[in-house]
């Protein structure tokens, strides 16, 4: 091995320990803030309050693991900080969320606006993987990296808009009928469909990251 290559993989060391530093202290911050407002609410709240709490902890089970699969597979130098001050809006939105845990009108907009934010997050990354993609020396790296542009391309067409329709028509119907989803406490039904498809996004990801992970030891 080379200087110029024992040079690059150090500071790609440097920079995926930043980087997992960095998702560890936002996720915590969100983590204390969805904490603070269920030890408010959940002595006072029915059953919709655990719903609510349980959503909150599944976003930030999908930022972690999903932040965690990128960092493994992707992240290298220089240090990308466009990607990493999404993260950080990303943090402020799920803070500003769990803020709202007893509002559902305002939880659903809250939803659909960081959901959009993570889009434009996936949207952001793909220059990352097309990069990788064009520097890639091995089979397995090439594999990898288009294994992560399908996944990266299947989350911008189709499961990240999903959410953000399912977050949309959550807060029309709750708009147009606080009769029904706020006065009879209907609004049970719609987070307990988006937690239904925050589940099953989170065991989407594992079955991502168990695919890949022979690619990324390979890799690695």
């Amino acid at each position: 091995m080379n200087l110029p290559t024992e040079r690059r993989r150090e500071l790609d060391s440097v920079v995926i320990n930043i980087e997992l530093t960095l998702v560890s202290i936002i996720q915590g911050v969100a983590l204390f803030f969805l904490t603070d407002n269920a030890r408010a609410i959940l002595p006072k709240e029915h059953v919709s309050a655990f719903l609510y709490v349980a959503a909150g902890l599944c976003v930030i089970f999908i930022f972690w693991s999903r932040s965690v699969i990128h960092t493994l597979t992707l992240i290298r130098w220089p240090l990308e900080f466009g990607h990493n001050f999404f993260y950080i809006a990303c943090a402020l939105g799920e803070a500003i969320l769990f803020t709202r845990l007893d509002d559902p009108l305002a939880w659903f907009q809250i939803s659909a606006a960081f959901a959009g934010i993570v889009w434009l997050l996936f949207i952001y990354d793909m220059r990352l993987i097309h990069a990788r993609i064009a520097e890639s020396r091995e089979d397995s790296e090439h594999a990898l990296y288009v294994r992560a542009r399908s996944d990266q391309l299947l989350n911008i067409r189709l499961l990240v808009p999903a959410l953000i329709i399912l977050d949309l028509v959550a807060t029309f119907a709750i708009w147009s009928r606080p009769d029904l989803f706020i006065a009879r406490a209907h609004h049970i039904w719609l987070i307990s469909a988006q937690l239904f498809s925050f589940i099953g996004y989170l065991f989407y990801t594992t079955r991502y990251f168990s695919a890949i992970a022979p690619l990324v030891l390979r890799h690695r």
